[in-house]
């Protein structure tokens, strides 16, 4: 017989428009249930509050069913215990799923103990995690609008950026808004609206402005850069929302900011994915497992099938493997960089800087459980050896002793 963990809990399927309920009571090995029906409005939530209360009911398990388990978290954030599941891991038998029923499963699998909650970060936290990963999806669509403007130069047979560096700068912009404003002119000179530092480019730029910039196309610039002036207001709206918030975490970001590869910008936008208070994960090993930077297990017979990494962290794993690219690039601590190369030699690039980005998410897990900022005298050892094996001309055998992530213990 399972154990019972939690003797009064209630299980919560959760809809859009209402949720179902189910208090399971376990008493001398005798389970009893109480179902209810809540609609999702403020003040039914309010009364499904008291009625835990009422039932001395602090425990609650709920799947994490879109957005819409967020309103029933925040009521209930303060007063109860609350375990909010993935959904396909408290999956009902098919066949016997009612929204009733599928309340009881939850209860009845939360009074064992067997539902596995995700994690869930303090408030102050998913504030600052909700206007971040906004802001991602902004730069994410300001980088389509300057792809169609692109778009538009080269099929208007305008090539200026086969010359400047950057199509959006203060004299490309001058140039292309003097072209879109007198689409009829030939052969113009841009030279006075060139920066100084362009002047030696100047016939080159005249040469790539001769082409037409047809009416349709001329409209659909318009729009471009209207729609990408308004984003870049946006970003800078929430930029200083942002700046304000991420003031009651400066001390960890300071400290993450000492991190090769990161900057205070990505070390903010780190901490809001995962907190501060690393209490919350086991250990550094499930922290990575949670950001999906570590590879699956999948063997079945005795046979290995794939093992690539999973499909989770998907705002947190593209920013660990920017900063990874950036730290192997780092003059200051090399260590990254030879650990990239290392590996990349006997399993390529892509998974030698997945293994770098483990590598920075469990530098940081022990940076914030410590309370320590990064010291890159804790490799040096390492990179000595390292050079040593190299200059003799030897295969180096520290890389036959340090693991992909070894270098955690030396924290």
């Amino acid at each position: 017989m399972l154990k019972i963990v939690y003797p009064v809990c209630c299980g919560v399927d959760v809809h859009k428009k209402f949720i179902v309920a189910t208090i399971a009571t376990t008493k001398n090995n005798i389970t009893t249930y109480m179902a209810k029906k809540f609609s999702t409005f403020s003040d039914d939530l309010l009364l499904f509050k008291q009625w835990l209360s009422s039932n001395s009911c602090s425990s609650i398990c709920m799947e994490s069913t879109g957005k819409y388990w967020i309103p029933v978290f925040n009521i209930l954030e303060d007063t109860c215990s609350i375990t909010l599941a993935n959904p396909k891991y408290i999956k009902n038998i098919p066949g016997k799923k009612t929204d009733k029923r599928d309340s009881l499963w939850i209860a009845d699998l939360h009074k064992h103990g067997l539902v596995r909650g995700s994690f869930i970060p303090p408030k102050s936290v998913r504030e600052l995690r909700d206007l971040l990963r906004y802001r991602f999806k902004l730069v994410n669509v300001r980088s389509s609008e300057k792809n169609r403007f692109q778009n538009s130069l080269t099929v208007s047979n305008i090539m200026i950026s086969n010359v400047v560096s950057d199509t959006f700068g203060k004299s490309a912009s001058a140039i292309i808004k003097y072209a879109m404003e007198n689409p009829h002119k030939k052969n113009v000179d841009f030279s006075s609206l060139l920066h100084r530092s362009l002047l030696p480019k100047a016939d080159v730029i005249n040469s790539s402005m001769k082409g037409s910039i047809s009416q349709e196309q001329n409209s659909k610039m318009s729009v471009c850069l209207e729609h990408f002036n308004y984003i870049e207001n946006c970003i800078d709206q929430l930029d200083t929302t942002i700046d304000l918030l991420a003031n009651n975490f400066e001390p960890q970001i300071k400290l993450v900011s000492t991190l090769p590869g990161f900057t205070t910008k990505s070390a903010t936008s780190l901490i809001s994915e995962i907190g501060v208070d690393m209490s919350a994960f086991e250990d550094s090993k499930n922290l990575c497992s949670w950001a999906g930077v570590t590879p699956q297990n999948n063997e079945s017979a005795g046979k290995k099938k794939s093992v690539r990494i999973s499909h989770a962290g998907v705002y947190i794993k593209p920013l660990l493997v920017q900063c990874a690219n950036a730290a192997i690039k780092d003059k200051n601590c090399t260590y990254f960089n030879h650990r990239y190369q290392a590996i990349k030699k006997r399993r390529g690039h892509k998974r030698a800087i997945i293994a770098i980005a483990r590598m920075l998410l469990t530098c940081v897990y022990n940076m914030l459980k410590k309370n320590e900022a990064f010291d890159s005298s804790l490799y040096e050892g390492y990179l000595q050896n390292s050079k040593i094996q190299n200059t003799s001309g030897t295969q180096s055998s520290i890389d036959m002793q340090y693991s992909f992530f070894s270098h955690r213990d030396l924290w």
